[in-house]
């Protein structure tokens, strides 16, 4: 009979504690808004939970991605566009330094504004993120993209590293844009070289297109002899191009009258009236070289401060800045165009992934979030459970032997 008695505490004791950790359950499941509080409670659903919140991150660190990339790209298309506008003012100021009636005084002053501005240009090509990285340094991001060496050049030190990254699953774009691509990666103006020629003698690039396609139709990099030309005058006035000593084929010729000039694929050869003829001309094609507009403002800036530089140096240094400055121009606008359609891509891309983050959190709601009225309804079936168990605990503890002996 004692036995029985045992029985009855044990299991009203047991059905108590059953009943607090039901009501227990309910209420966390209430306050917690979510029905699967363990794998064991849906083991199906707590998998599908599980995957749903590994895609919720990986689509927010997406997100942390985009504003970063949106960012960094805003930023440079900022100093490109201000750099942009400083090439058109080297180019309007360069132009007017061509007036052969300005004196060394009008030019100075010119030269003291184009130097403000490669300043300027020098600070914005080391322009650094609110991170403290240099934009335009490419992988070295650490140290300046451009340096004024010992021996007064401006040198590129970074390299042609583009950062990227990813703002989708299948989408990465370069955060940067180096320097050494829109900058530096310039070849100087192509123009022939004079190795030997008479007094008075010159070549000037007129049409710098024709001898732009005829340099790049004919440098050889592998037969240095192939770059040496030669215009021959004979005694009579008939003169002839050559190339490594031999004519050209098809033939140039022509007949040279004396004071006026002999044009050959964009190039003008001019003599002095006084030339006594035969003569000849020995010209070559050099090999390209690559700079940056740093270093060609640097050379215009000192050939207008020189009050005694020649027409001629004037004139090619003129041409020099004119065209490197078009050119880099160009650049920044093909990288601002670029800009612009990977900013593009960077707001469709994160209003996907909002749309997708919103999809996301419905999708887990419906599998794992809580019926309000149904976890309130088992609140109160588990609080009468608990009730009907605790008076019954208390019924069977006030029992006493006698009770069972009647």
């Amino acid at each position: 009979m004692r036995l029985t008695f045992n029985m009855q505490f044990t299991q009203s004791l047991n059905g108590i504690l059953n009943a607090q950790q039901r009501m227990s359950k309910a209420e966390t499941q209430l306050s917690k808004q979510t029905r699967i509080l363990s794998p064991a409670d849906d083991p199906a659903g707590a998998a599908k939970v599980l995957s749903l919140d590994q895609s919720k991150a990986q689509i927010e660190q997406f997100q942390t991605n985009s504003i970063l990339l949106k960012n960094n790209l805003a930023l440079q298309e900022t100093v490109l566009t201000s750099m942009r506008e400083s090439y058109d003012r080297v180019s309007t100021l360069a132009q007017a330094s061509g007036n052969g009636t300005y004196t060394i005084e009008q030019r100075k002053a010119i030269a003291f504004e184009l130097k403000n501005i490669q300043t300027e240009l020098f600070d914005l090509m080391n322009t650094r993120s609110s991170e403290g990285s240099f934009i335009f340094a490419g992988y070295q991001d650490k140290t300046a993209a451009y340096e004024f060496t010992s021996d007064g050049k401006y040198q590129f030190k970074g390299d042609d590293g583009t950062r990227n990254l990813q703002v989708s699953q299948s989408i990465t774009l370069p955060s940067n844009d180096s320097g050494k691509a829109i900058f530096d990666s310039v070849f100087e103006r192509f123009k022939p070289q004079v190795t030997s020629a008479p007094t008075g003698a010159s070549i000037d690039v007129v049409d710098q297109t024709a001898f732009d396609s005829f340099y790049l139709s004919n440098f050889d990099n592998l037969t240095a002899a192939n770059n040496q030309y030669q215009l021959d005058i004979d005694a009579t006035g008939n003169y002839q191009f050559l190339r490594n000593g031999s004519p050209l084929s098809p033939a140039v010729t022509g007949v040279y009258t004396p004071g006026s000039a002999i044009v050959f694929n964009g190039a003008k050869f001019t003599f002095d009236t006084a030339t006594t003829l035969p003569a000849q001309v020995d010209f070559e094609l050099s090999s390209p070289q690559q700079t940056n507009i740093l270093n060609t403002l640097q050379k215009y800036i000192e050939i207008l401060s020189n009050p005694i530089a020649t027409d001629a140096e004037l004139n090619t240094g003129l041409a020099d800045i004119l065209q490197q400055t078009t050119v880099t121009a160009n650049n920044v606008d093909s990288v601002l165009a670029n800009l612009g359609g990977r900013l593009n891509v960077v707001d469709s891309v994160f209003n996907t992934n909002e749309d997708l983050l919103i999809n996301n959190q419905q999708y887990k709601a419906d599998i794992s979030e809580v019926d309000l009225a149904a976890a309130l309804t088992e609140i109160k079936r588990q609080e009468v459970a608990l009730q009907a168990a605790s008076q019954t605990f208390s019924k069977v503890n006030a029992t006493t032997l006698f009770d069972y002996i009647r």
